[in-house]
């Protein structure tokens, strides 16, 4: 640690502070912002049909998102530019309207079955209308991104990525056979049978997903304005150790905390609904409502605590890693730390796409359903950012001297070929 100094200190924490505090940012909350209620869905149902058979999937997982959420970082702090303002400048205004398109709408879609979520675990929790929680959490995290200025803003979103203590707490209210735990998280299980294989391929779509590409490196660039003595890289190459090993631990731990809270996900699922045979599970609320008279009331209130805190974090980002891409993709300026006055159209694209997520959950759309088509869409951009992600991080003429090095090369490509695997099997799994 004794490599920092004070020019690298995080704009949103103070000297007094940790200096791990200081290094957590962007990859912190893109970790956490991953178990989103979307994501606790899918992981609530691996644990409670599958036990804990499919928990080797977050040791595979965990290296394959690290590598291709650090080569995002790299091309953000490298460049000073997001990833969708990297690739306006190395391709074809088409090419980044055909990934920008289907990323926005995949994004509002899943941005509404979150603020869905957190509506109905603040009923569980509250009673009261469901829809009223939707539109009152709807509003206030676009407040969070409008008025707060941007170092208060990435502050609130860091200690938002606590809730994801909630699910490590479950751990200790339910009991687990560590036996089979172990078998399941060690020994890969291959199952021939197409709803596990169905599970396996939303895991990885759920932890490897596109718009926490665009998140990272979008905040990368962002953290530049803030910080006054620092540069793009290919401006001031001097600064390239610290920051590259401040991006390798940042990221490491914000992946490691996103895979250990979706273990503990399917671990507490598995070890209470999984166990008592309840394994028809549609959503985190119903994995909150069933776990109640298994694991007791304490457990239920966790985890729908967990819902609407990872829900809280997750909406700003999915919104926000939208108005990134668009605004990039479209030249405007963008950006959180700018003023709403000189960013408009920005702002409108995190409004509006918060507000048609929203609204989505005033409509006869099957929430489920619309998660299906989310996870089809973000299946489909995945790959091909992925592999525009790879090409810009070894190109010369855009990342100078700083092109990743082989073992970032290696995953990074591993990363696209287990992303087109998965998306290969959800197609089959589909038409079986």
């Amino acid at each position: 640690m004794s490599n920092y100094n004070l020019d690298d200190r995080s704009a949103v924490v103070e000297p007094s502070k940790p200096r791990l505090l200081e290094i957590l940012g962007p990859g912190l909350v893109t970790g956490a912002s991953d178990d989103d209620p979307s994501g606790i869905a899918t992981y609530s149902q691996a644990g409670a049909q599958f036990g804990y058979l499919a928990s080797w999937t977050l040791i595979f997982t965990y290296p394959l998102m690290a590598a291709v959420q650090m080569i995002s970082a790299r091309i953000g702090r490298t460049t000073g530019r997001g990833l969708a303002g990297s690739m306006a400048r190395c391709y074809p205004r088409w090419v980044g309207v055909s990934i920008t398109v289907p990323l926005l709408l995949a994004n509002v879609i899943n941005l509404g079955a979150d603020l869905g979520a957190m509506g109905d675990a603040a009923h569980l929790l509250l009673n009261g209308n469901s829809l009223i929680y939707v539109a009152a959490f709807g509003v206030i995290c676009v407040l969070l991104q409008v008025l707060l200025k941007y170092k208060r803003y990435v502050a609130v979103l860091k200690w938002l990525s606590l809730a994801l203590l909630s699910y490590i707490a479950t751990l200790f209210v339910v009991h687990v056979d560590w036996s089979n735990f172990t078998r399941g998280l060690l020994l890969p299980t291959f199952k021939g049978d197409a709803n596990y294989w169905s599970m396996i391929v939303a895991i990885f779509g759920t932890t490897i997903s596109p718009y926490l590409f665009f998140w990272q490196a979008s905040e990368e660039a962002e953290d530049l304005k803030e910080k006054p003595r620092q540069e793009p890289l290919v401006e001031h190459p001097q600064e390239a150790k610290r920051a590259n090993m401040r991006i390798t631990l940042d990221t490491l731990i914000g992946m490691a905390a996103s895979n250990i809270v979706a273990l503990a996900i399917i671990t507490t699922t598995a070890a209470t609904l999984n166990s008592a045979g309840a394994t028809n599970i549609e959503s985190s609320v119903d994995a909150a409502k069933a776990i109640e008279p298994l694991a007791g009331s304490f457990a239920k209130i966790i985890f729908a605590t967990g819902i609407i805190g990872t829900g809280l974090l997750a909406v700003p980002v999915l919104a926000g890693s939208a108005a990134y891409a668009v605004g990039e993709a479209a030249r405007w300026k963008v950006g959180l730390s700018r003023e709403p006055s000189e960013a408009k159209a920005f702002y409108v694209t995190v409004g509006l796409a918060t507000a048609v997520g929203m609204l989505l959950n005033f409509t006869p759309i099957p929430p489920m359903k619309a998660l299906f088509w989310s996870a089809v869409l973000n299946g489909m951009v995945a790959v091909p950012v992925m592999v525009i992600l790879m090409l810009i991080a070894t190109n010369r003429k855009v990342m100078k001297q700083f092109i990743i090095g082989t073992w970032l090369k290696v995953f990074g490509w591993l990363s696209c070929v287990a992303m087109f695997v998965a998306v290969i099997g959800m197609g089959v799994t589909t038409l079986l």
